[in-house]
């Protein structure tokens, strides 16, 4: 009779010494799993979902103002400072880590129009004002003596809206009646643009090309301009007032305009006849926009009270974020970590909210790290699964943009269908017909 039994060696499976790691036997000539697609599945669907129960994205609020928050900025190389500038002159310098303000200022009377932080070195900012004053502040100074006296301060003849100092450099550029280039601690600019009788009322310089500068004016226009040409390299003029614009820090000719229209419009200055996309989901004007450091994504401030998150090539939000007490959000941020972002609102509040709603702050585990990337590969791969993504896109919104939402989508199917009798009885395709609707709805005429 013969017996089949089982035979190990003990040296595949037993360790030498008690330091040695045990040894794993693996066979890699497994069948394949016939129910992994459908378990997979689930486990997708659960991950949504848990990834919905936990998202809490609000972090801390940061008390002190006493007037609506006009103005936030980072600075360059500490991604924990911030400052803050309210409308009743009020300049504020907060520690993100610890959540304490480091410093108070009065630093103009009437709003604080805009604070730029100095790209080289990062030790001196300035903010400019509605009383036309530009004031240079030493940050170590400020901090630690608690003084409130500026550095240096120029009058001016006219009110300076807006001011960012150019890419790894202190000169600064600021906008008002025309663009003017400054140096630091000099009392008149190094250079003037005229660029009409209109007001410039916001610009920025590109983060990579310290030549180029992006502005909107009064007259609904928005203009590139080369310091090294005497008028503007590009010019487009959109149908309602731009109000803030944010260059894409990864993409040196891509940036993103924050409209009155209630969208926000990326551009790219090569081809500015047309926009590469449009971004919609507010139901009021778009007050301020900045970008994550990463490129990839931007956050935009609406007077309906609310924030909202777009990746940077998608049209609509992947997120919306508010509070029952918050009011109409003026300006916002995305701190230098790309973890939070602050947004400052009318009720003399900054809000910190996490990028990303469903994040566990603090320290991790090797295990949970492992688990946070499994789970995000499987929403990964089943996000166009009927059931995923309706709970991965769904959100509760308050009453009065959840109506004025609906009011919008009714106008614009409204418009859809006219453009569509028109184009039928001139003969024109469908997809003809609804190409030139948007681009008349947001920009008027394009100029070389």
């Amino acid at each position: 009779m013969k017996i089949k039994v089982i035979s190990r060696n003990p040296n595949t499976y037993q360790r030498e010494t008690v330091d040695q790691r045990n040894k794993i036997v693996r066979n890699f000539n497994t069948p394949a799993d016939p129910f992994r697609a459908q378990v997979e599945y689930t486990r997708a669907l659960n991950a949504t979902k848990l990834e919905r129960v936990f998202a809490k994205p609000f972090v801390a609020s940061l008390d002190g103002h006493v007037d609506g928050v006009q103005v936030l900025a980072k600075h360059p190389n500490r991604p924990s400072t911030i400052f803050s500038g309210a409308r009743d002159g009020q300049v504020k310098i907060w520690n993100l880590a610890s959540r304490e303000c480091q410093a108070t200022l009065d630093a103009h009377r009437g709003l604080v129009n805009d604070i730029s932080v100095d790209c080289a070195n990062g030790e001196n900012f300035v903010t400019v004002g509605q009383d036309a004053q530009l004031k240079y502040w030493k940050i170590s100074t400020v901090i630690d003596t608690k003084q409130q006296t500026p550095t240096h301060s120029i009058p001016l003849e006219g009110v300076i809206y807006g001011v960012s100092h150019l890419s790894f450099s202190s000169d600064f550029v600021t906008c008002g009646e025309d663009i003017s280039v400054w140096k630091p601690f000099r009392e008149t600019p190094l250079r003037s643009y005229n660029l009409g009788t209109d007001t410039i009322h916001t610009c920025r310089a590109n983060p990579v090309e310290e030549n180029v500068i992006v502005g909107a004016r009064s007259d609904r226009s928005v203009f590139v301009l080369d310091t090294r040409h005497d008028v503007p390299v590009k010019k487009v003029t959109m149908k309602m007032r731009p109000n803030k614009i944010s260059w894409n820090p990864m993409e040196a000719y891509s940036f993103t305009v924050a409209s009155e229209d209630f969208n926000l419009y990326t551009f790219d200055m090569r081809y500015m006849e047309h926009p590469v996309q449009s971004h919609q989901g507010f139901t009021s004007a778009v007050l301020d926009v900045d970008y994550s450091p990463t490129g990839q994504e931007f956050v935009a401030a609406g007077y309906d009270r609310s924030i909202r998150l777009f990746k940077a090539r998608d049209m609509t939000s992947r997120d919306v974020y508010y509070t029952k007490r918050m009011a109409s959000v003026l300006s916002v941020l995305w701190s230098a970590d790309s973890k939070f972002v602050l947004s400052g609102s009318n009720e003399m509040n900054i809000r910190v909210w996490k990028a990303n709603a469903a994040e566990k702050l603090g320290p991790l585990t090797k295990r949970e790290k492992q688990a946070f990337a499994y789970n995000e590969k499987l929403r990964d791969t089943y996000k166009n699964h009927p059931e995923v993504r309706r709970i991965a896109k769904h959100r509760n919104v308050p009453k009065h943009i959840f109506a004025a939402a609906k009011e919008h989508k009714l106008i614009r199917d409204a418009r859809g269908r006219r453009d569509l009798r028109r184009a039928k009885a001139q003969g024109l395709d469908e997809e003809e017909s609804y190409l030139p609707t948007t681009q008349k709805v947001m920009l008027g005429d394009a100029e070389m």
